[in-house]
């Protein structure tokens, strides 16, 4: 075991886990597919993190969950245990986020302090992409942001790979069905038919592309579509899936976003990502021309419908 804070360990294998039940630690996070060693499941608190080495492993989700294990662990005089199979990866990606959240270090000098202590210590690079998504987040995993947003969908693409039943919270609420709260949320309508389609919050806003620089592969966009009279260069929206986009999302792997209402082409998906105007390579991407819709400023209570 690797002292690494006050009341925090990091450690690997059984015979970690065995010095685990000698008195000097209360408390394991284990992240690994096997179950806790008999003297760990004998300690005050056990937390595990069912989760394979792999880079398409979902760790970010389980951060703040953790970080509060290894807090409350501390907090109470105890010391914690954080360890995997070979304490190389798993455990310290773990243990580089608490660093993170706790001391608000960038992900780069939380990681070389590990190192620092562990030169074996070498994560996945699945682990390095999701740490940094993580210090985007300000470290803490917010389901509502469309970082977060972005980062599932791409989750699910990796675990449902023939994009059929996929679980019912990928999808936003259709802001035309049912009966609406009093909002003042922006929403987008048809711009044709005027059916209500996405909320502002379903938007999955993204770095600025590098313009024309982006498309060398192809035919140069004309220049002057980019930043023209101070406006954005994006011509689209990329936004989460809706509900009712879900006929034409399942077990295909692209094609045209249609209007439920009056069919008009709004857009169009590819799970494997797709272009912005600006340069941007959203993956996936699930994009709406903003020349087929409109902004609606508020919502009004109880009509389904919208004013300006």
């Amino acid at each position: 075991m690797v002292p690494v804070l006050p009341g925090l360990f990091l450690g690997s294998g059984l015979k970690d886990a065995e010095e685990a039940g000698k008195g000097v630690v209360t408390a394991v996070l284990l992240v690994d597919l096997e179950p806790p060693s008999y003297a760990e499941a004998e300690l005050e608190a056990v937390l595990r993190v069912p989760l394979l080495d792999e880079p398409q492993s979902d760790l970010l989700s389980r951060l703040d969950a953790c970080a509060a294990f290894i807090s409350r662990a501390r907090e109470r005089g105890g010391c914690v245990l954080v360890r995997c199979y070979a304490g190389v990866s798993r455990s310290v990606a773990v243990v580089t986020a608490y660093l993170m959240k706790i001391n608000h270090l960038p992900f780069e000098e939380a990681y070389a302090f590990v190192r620092s202590l562990r030169p074996e210590a070498e994560m996945n690079e699945g682990f390095e992409w999701q740490l940094k998504l993580y210090e985007k987040m300000g470290c803490e995993v917010d389901v509502t942001s469309a970082l977060y947003k972005q980062y599932r969908l791409q989750k699910v693409t990796e675990k449902y790979p023939e994009l059929r039943d996929l679980p019912r919270d990928v999808f936003a609420a259709d802001p035309s069905v049912g009966r609406q709260a009093p909002s003042h949320e922006a929403l987008y309508k048809c711009r044709k038919c005027r059916r209500l389609l996405f909320r502002a919050s379903s938007v999955l806003a993204h770095t600025e592309g590098k313009g024309p620089a982006a498309f060398a592969h192809k035919r140069l966009p004309d220049p002057a579509s980019f930043q023209r009279g101070g406006q954005s260069a994006c011509t689209s929206y990329f936004v989460e899936p809706v509900e009712w986009m879900e006929p034409a999302l399942l077990g295909v792997l692209e094609g045209q976003l249609l209007c439920p209402k009056c069919s008009s082409k709004l857009g169009s998906f590819h799970w494997h990502g797709e272009q912005c105007s600006c340069g941007h390579w959203v993956t996936p991407a699930f994009q709406i021309h903003k020349s087929r819709v409109d902004e609606v400023k508020e919502l009004l209570a109880g009509s389904g419908q919208s004013g300006r």
